[in-house]
């Protein structure tokens, strides 16, 4: 048995899988919010819940936001603010008394999918995540990259410039600091933002972006034109993922992975950008849902 465990910003989760992959156990817990400490003892609970119904783990791996830093052992980057700085590994290691994995949330849920997901059996499979925020993580004949500064496939902070003809209503700031990020642009809130941007409708609430979806597959003109606002961004963002490491598919993941309509419009536009006389790339939603990244964490222990 390995255990998997993705620690979110809402919830924890612990997945167990056999070697042949089957899941054998799964349970979730909410996240203490900004409580490191509170957030240690969840994960503890949950493994030795875990562990006493059906014996010891071979080895556990962790998916988290952010990524760990390679002068200092600690979390960075993360939109969890209460674990950057921390030695998350060493102090959860210390806590069960053995060593454990750890990797990027997104990278958890790219080697998901690449490994026995929609991506089974592609060499090079690009994730995405597209919700709250927007990541990725690369996956080459079934080993995850990280690179020398553990950021491999964060796209999601390259800024997104666009055509002359395409501008956006105001770049953005990000919580990372800066201006203009492709997250800022293409997370589902992005969507919601620049949809009441473009109706000028800014004192009511906003729609989300599901309910644009909904709403465009109903024939709502102002829906499907914030619709192909969005998938021409994608398209674009994704088309410099193309031409720098051309996978053979991409995996999209998040809550805009569920938007039908996007599977279609996106390779049908992204050609303009890449640097071919054809794409060959798939773009494909993902095989195990809000699985994918706690699957992903128990696989990366393997």
């Amino acid at each position: 048995m390995r255990i998997g465990i993705d620690l979110g910003g809402t919830k924890i989760e612990i997945a167990a899988l056999d070697r042949r992959g089957t899941m054998v156990h799964r349970a979730r817990v909410p996240t203490p919010a900004g409580d490191y400490a509170a957030t240690l003892a969840a994960v503890v609970g949950l493994v030795a819940d875990a562990e006493q119904m059906h014996g010891p783990a071979q080895a556990i791996g962790i998916g988290t936001p952010g990524s760990i830093s390679r002068s200092t052992g600690c979390i960075k980057n993360s939109n969890s603010v209460c674990l950057n700085g921390r030695n998350l590994r060493e102090d959860l290691q210390n806590l069960l008394g053995r060593e454990l994995r750890i990797a990027n949330d997104a990278n958890c849920f790219a080697l998901s999918e690449a490994i026995d997901g929609a991506g089974a059996g592609s060499a090079v499979v690009f994730g995405v995540i597209l919700g709250t925020g927007v990541g990725g993580g690369l996956v080459v004949n079934g080993h995850l990259l990280d690179g020398p500064n553990g950021i491999t496939g964060e796209w999601g902070h390259n800024p997104l410039v666009l055509d002359a003809n395409r501008t956006l209503a105001a770049p953005r700031p990000c919580y990372c600091g800066r201006v203009g990020c492709v997250e800022t642009v293409l997370s589902g809130p992005a969507m919601a933002a620049d949809h009441a941007i473009a109706e000028g409708d800014l004192a009511q609430p906003q729609l989300t972006a599901q309910q644009i979806a909904r709403r465009a597959k109903a024939g709502e003109r102002s829906c499907l034109q914030t619709l192909e606002r969005y998938a021409q961004n994608l398209a674009q963002a994704l088309a410099v993922v193309i031409n720098i490491i051309d996978p053979d598919v991409i995996v999209l993941g998040g809550g805009i992975s569920n938007i039908e309509p996007l599977y279609e419009l996106v390779p049908a536009r992204w050609s303009r950008w890449v640097f071919s006389d054809q794409v060959q790339t798939r773009l494909v939603r993902n095989h195990h849902g809000d699985s994918s990244g706690v699957r992903g964490a128990a696989w990366l222990a393997a």
